[in-house]
């Protein structure tokens, strides 16, 4: 039976789609004489390589407009979920993998945060100062990492300009509201010239959002999900010497963040591990815990500073037709506060520097070489120090080459990673040992254009990951997660062999693509529940073997000059050899969309689709439940002169009201915001 809010939202896209029909009969002349709509407002920044068939990328109008987090910013895209933690924090879930197997980048290097060892720890790079943010899913994702089996997020930006501006400046500002969590975010960028070779960008960005809105029927004692707040400030200066061959710069960011950690208990803070087991105490001392308990808020308190420099020379010598260095240092701190109290401290120092040499066609094949090292030093001091120092280092060589051979278009890629990992004290687990270890990655692609408009693709890899430090060497209560932690620093390297087969094809008014893809893993590290109290859950790393496979795609029709229709999907389901169904899987995921361009600047969007019941869950897990999701949009674009222009914009986010739980995220069980619109506008000059 139809519930009332699949009925309302099938109304809705019904009307859409008789609207549409109406658009195409013969009175409508005026309307078949406007142009083909553009379904991307400008031209993505220029590709280093061909994008493999599996790749995707969000432009820069799109990331101004999107979500302040990189897993909202992304949610949406082929096969990428978000596994929303708190207002302030998400990561990408790509084909149902996330945390260390989705790496993110910035500009090519670590991003050198510690967002990989927790869910609730912030991603510091910002989607909405980003240019561009790339998911590479072929050979190129090897150039920046290996292991990430699901995708590589690569985020792009300009702090370090490396050309002129046109005019001699040019920039954006931009403000926008949400009512669900009455969040305001300012947002500015600007590059000017200083003479006729030197150019300074300087930018920042500044949030404020409140405990977001529950749906209606959620509404019980509280109107709003408690610790979901989220404010943050950001600012950079970036200046380079650009000259004929090239340019050489140099970039400070410094970032704040304060945001809430919802599901805190402190009936947790009692759990022990015993035997495998958790021991949370007699129901006399869980009385107590609950009595003692001041009712202060959990909430992040993080402080990064940033410092780059970066240089490119084209043609370089004989053979090569550009050269690239860049270097990051990078100073972070983030606080896990128990109301005005710091309770654990993260403090990471890293540094990651790169080379890259991109040669000339040899023998018709053309890419790049590079090497890269990476040193992060971790300490972790307070109640929930879940190990001690660590300092990890990767030293790490890399190519790619292309080649084009009449219909067909060859990638083929390579990397070497040797990590050692040296752990300081042993305080926590006192027979703990230092890690060494060398892993060998490989990768190629093969697109096949074998008629006008088609294209099928075949991309295989075979990757190796190195155990991260929290997975060797955890031993603590993890209050923000919900988890007892304990490492294994028995593992090995994580082995998977991958493929992939696309069908895509593109013309004028019809577009679509679709994948399979299936993985096999050797020593796939998992979090492995061994037991559970409550939401409270005893965590052991351990490996087995694993496979993953699924499907994804859309496609896209141009029913006229001013609607486009589609549909999109995905499904993943991964299996565990000893321990059944891997952890955090979300359920499929069925939709439609529909662009519009009205002519004279007014642009809409509408969205529906559905996600389906995840009941293939692992151990302690509960099932996943379905929800559906309706958003639109409307936007104008106006003028103000030749040289500066802005759009108005509005947004109707979850207009079903729907209960959305994340089965994908580690709190599952945190309702996400209702039903709220977003307005704001940018301005360009």
């Amino acid at each position: 039976m139809l519930t009332r809010s699949h009925v309302f939202a099938l109304s809705i896209l019904s009307l859409s789609i008789q609207h549409v029909f109406a658009q195409n009969s013969p009175s409508d002349a005026a309307v078949n004489d406007l142009p083909t709509i553009e379904l991307q407002a400008q031209a993505s920044p220029k590709q280093p390589f061909n994008e493999a068939a599996g790749d995707a990328s969000v432009g820069r109008d799109q990331l101004i407009q999107g979500a302040t987090t990189i897993g909202n910013a992304l949610n949406g895209q082929s096969g990428v979920y978000s596994a929303q933690y708190t207002g302030g924090v998400s990561r990408p879930v790509i084909r149902g993998l996330d945390g260390a197997r989705v790496k993110i980048t910035q500009n090519g290097g670590d991003t050198l945060d510690v967002s990989s060892v927790s869910p609730d720890h912030a991603v510091t790079v910002d989607p909405n100062a980003s240019d561009q943010i790339q998911i590479l899913k072929g050979p190129e994702a090897l150039l920046y990492g290996a292991g990430s089996v699901g995708g590589l997020v690569n985020v792009i930006d300009h702090k370090i300009p490396s050309k002129m501006p046109d005019n001699g400046y040019e920039g954006q500002l931009g403000v926008r509201y949400n009512t669900g969590d009455d969040g305001l975010v300012y947002s500015g960028d600007s590059t000017v010239a200083l003479g006729s070779q030197f150019a300074l960008n300087v930018g920042g960005l500044k949030r404020d959002a409140n405990d977001y809105i529950l749906p209606h029927d959620l509404q019980g004692t509280s109107r709003r999900e408690e610790s979901t707040f989220a404010r943050s400030h950001d600012y950079h200066a970036g200046l380079s010497w650009i000259y004929d061959r090239g340019y050489t710069g140099i970039a400070y960011s410094e970032r704040h963040d304060k945001y809430g950690i919802p599901g805190d208990n402190p009936l947790y803070g009692l759990c022990k591990p015993s035997h495998g087991k958790l021991d949370c105490g007699s129901l006399v001392d869980q009385q107590a815990a609950m009595q003692a308990n001041d009712g202060a808020a959990a909430w992040i308190n993080l402080k990064e500073k940033r410092y780059d420099l970066k240089s490119e020379l084209n043609d370089p010598f004989a053979g090569f037709s550009k050269l690239a260095a860049q270097a990051t240092y990078t100073d972070y701190q983030h606080q896990e506060m128990d109301g005005d109290e710091p309770d654990t401290t993260f403090i990471s120092k890293g540094t990651d520097a790169r080379i890259t040499l991109d040669n000339t066609p040899w023998a018709g094949w053309e890419g790049q070489f590079g090497t890269q090292y990476t040193q992060q030093k971790l300490t972790i001091n307070g109640d929930e120090a879940l190990m001690d120092p660590t300092v990890t280092k990767r030293y790490s060589v890399f190519g790619l080459q292309e080649k084009q051979v009449d219909q067909l278009h060859f990638q083929v890629s390579s990397r070497i990673d040797h990590q050692t990992i040296d752990i300081d004290g042993n305080d926590v687990d006192v027979g703990a040992k230092n890690y060494s270890g060398t892993a060998y990655s490989l990768a190629g692609s093969t697109d096949w254009a074998f008629k006008p408009n088609y294209k099928l693709s075949l991309t295989g890899s075979h990757q190796e990951r190195l155990p991260l430090a929290q997975e060797l060497y955890s031993n603590g209560a993890h209050m923000a997660t919900n988890t007892f932690e304990l490492g294994n620093d028995d593992l090995d390297k994580e082995k998977s062999n991958n493929i992939e087969l696309g069908l895509h094809f593109d013309n004028d008014r019809l577009k679509y693509n679709v994948s399979a893809f299936q993985s096999w893993y050797d020593n796939f590290i998992y979090a492995n529940t061994l037991d559970r109290f409550q939401d409270f859950r005893l965590i052991q790393y351990d490996q087995t073997n694993a496979r993953f496979y699924g499907v994804d795609g859309d496609i896209s029709y141009q029913l006229s000059p001013r609607y486009n229709a589609g549909l999109f999907g995905d499904y993943v389901r991964g299996k565990l050899d000893d321990a059944g169904n891997a952890p955090r899987i979300p359920g499929g995921r069925l939709g439609t969309r529909i662009k519009a361009d009205f002519g004279q600047g007014y642009s809409g969007t509408a969205e529906y689709y559905h996600v389906f019941n995840q009941d293939d869950i692992a151990n302690y897990e509960t099932e996943g439940k379905g929800y559906n999701m309706l958003n639109m949009g409307l936007a104008y674009d106006g003028q103000i002169n030749a040289k500066a222009g802005y759009q108005l914009y509005a947004k109707a986010n979850n207009l079903l009201d729907s209960k959305v739980y994340l089965h994908e995220s580690f709190l599952s069980d945190v309702p996400q915001i209702g039903r709220n619109f977003t307005m704001g506008v940018n301005f360009n000059f």
